[in-house]
């Protein structure tokens, strides 16, 4: 089987430069950007909105998370349309539902119970479009350009966090919970204009199915499901889902923990916000510099050692260290976080043409299901007797043990090889032995 480029393209590495020269991207990349940073208002804004009417802490973190786990069934269930309609219109339409989500949430005054599940039911649709834009990514960048293109999207990602939850609390000081989630609804509509009136219509891939649909006259529900099981039986797709699935849950899981740890270090207040700042800070600088600097064959081969980076300064709060060292450990266990980038060929490489959408989708809501999961097995290893801190380190020796895993299989340079001409069977045909 022929390769799908020379030696000497596939280590060529790209510029940030050249991948916002693509329209299409530029434009995906900066709705993206600030629909991010709406998230981030419209979470924080309604756990304070929650807290404020119940007084409740439990309701309050539930409030926090409630878009977090229907997402993955939303995947199951619907995954196959990101595949099926026309990117346009979805991605479109994804923006002027969490538009209207956030807006119903901020004039009417309901139940706790019945706003809760109007978040739920809404975040059913998020991996839909999320996989059309990302799919849609895919064929606008191609080779290193494409990883660039999610290099740069994880810094904006940590970027908009931070600046979401900033403009989050000055806008519930200044304007009240209501209207700050009104602001969301705003930035959320902008979005949608945006794509509505810059992005050609498109249609979806040349088949118009997914893998498993057959000539995609089965229902989206069967369609979905039926993909999603044809990308998890593959072994070489579900080993890559894994990987980038679990040290993010799993540090993920430590960070929800930060502001227990500083309350029992009694650390001086708004110091755990501090401490919680200085992951996304050294996801920025790790994107930034293995993005830029390293040449794709080196990212590649250096997987396992920065999921172990990811991991190891987490052991360390079992010292239980002061606000120092804390500090310096969740930078350095951030900086980690850029061995994603090392998978992100390789896993375009595997997926069927025709499923892109769905995986992609699939990926997000599981790491999203994941990263809600996470804090609370943790939350319950604290409360056990391990402590925060004793919790924290059982983190991130899971992080090193999974990257332990991930050495077990993954080689030192990733082959380039083209995709199969019948991809769908190719996933099919691979062994569901073990991850």
């Amino acid at each position: 089987m022929p390769p799908t480029a020379e030696p000497t393209q596939v280590n060529h590495r790209a510029t940030y430069r050249e991948v916002l020269a693509e329209p299409r991207f530029r434009l995906l990349f900066s709705t993206r950007a600030v629909a991010i940073t709406a998230d981030a208002l419209r979470i924080t804004t309604f756990s304070v909105l929650v807290f404020s009417s119940t007084g409740s802490a439990l309701l309050s973190a539930v409030a926090f998370g409630i878009g977090f786990i229907p997402q993955l069934f939303g995947s199951l269930l619907l995954g196959s349309l990101a595949d099926r309609l026309p990117h346009r219109a979805l991605i479109t339409g994804g923006y002027a539902l969490t538009c209207a989500t956030a807006l119903l949430l901020a004039v009417v005054r309901m139940p706790v119970a019945a706003s809760l599940g109007v978040v739920a039911l809404a975040s059913l649709a998020t991996p839909v479009f999320h996989g059309a834009s990302s799919r849609l990514v895919a064929q606008s960048l191609e080779g290193d350009a494409y990883v660039l293109g999610r290099s740069l999207s994880n810094i904006a990602s940590a970027g908009a966090q931070l600046f979401g939850l900033a403009l989050g609390g000055a806008a519930v000081a200044a304007l009240g919970p209501r209207r700050a989630l009104a602001v969301s609804a705003v930035l959320y509509l902008g979005c949608a204009l945006a794509i509505r009136i810059r992005l050609p219509r498109l249609q979806p891939g040349e088949s118009g199915g997914t893998p498993g649909s057959a000539g995609g006259d089965g229902g989206a529900v069967r369609a979905s499901l039926q993909g999603a099981g044809l990308l998890l039986r593959g072994r070489t797709v579900r080993r890559l889902m894994l990987a980038q699935w679990l040290p993010v849950a799993l540090v993920a899981g430590a960070e929800g923990l930060i502001v227990a740890y500083a309350g029992e270090r009694r650390f001086a207040p708004g110091w755990y916000a501090v401490l919680m700042g200085c992951l996304p800070v050294g996801m920025l600088v790790g994107d930034l510099l293995v993005g830029r600097f390293l040449r794709p064959r080196t990212r590649e081969r250096l997987v396992v050692p920065l999921v172990a980076l990811a991991g190891l300064p987490l052991i360390g709060f079992a010292a239980e260290p002061g606000v120092g060292v804390s500090s310096c450990l969740l930078l350095i266990s951030g900086l980690g976080y850029a061995y994603g980038l090392g998978l992100q060929r390789p896993f375009l490489d595997a997926l069927p043409h025709d499923g892109q959408g769905q995986a992609f989708g699939l990926l997000g809501s599981g790491s999203m299901t994941l990263q809600g999961v996470g804090p609370v097995c943790l939350g319950t290893a604290a409360a056990a007797g391990t402590g925060t801190g004793g919790a924290i380190a059982l983190a991130g020796g899971a992080v090193v043990l999974t990257a332990g895993w991930i050495l077990t299989w993954h080689p030192a340079a990733w082959p380039r090889t083209a995709t199969p001409q019948n991809p769908a069977m190719d996933l099919s045909n691979t062994p569901p032995s073990a991850p």
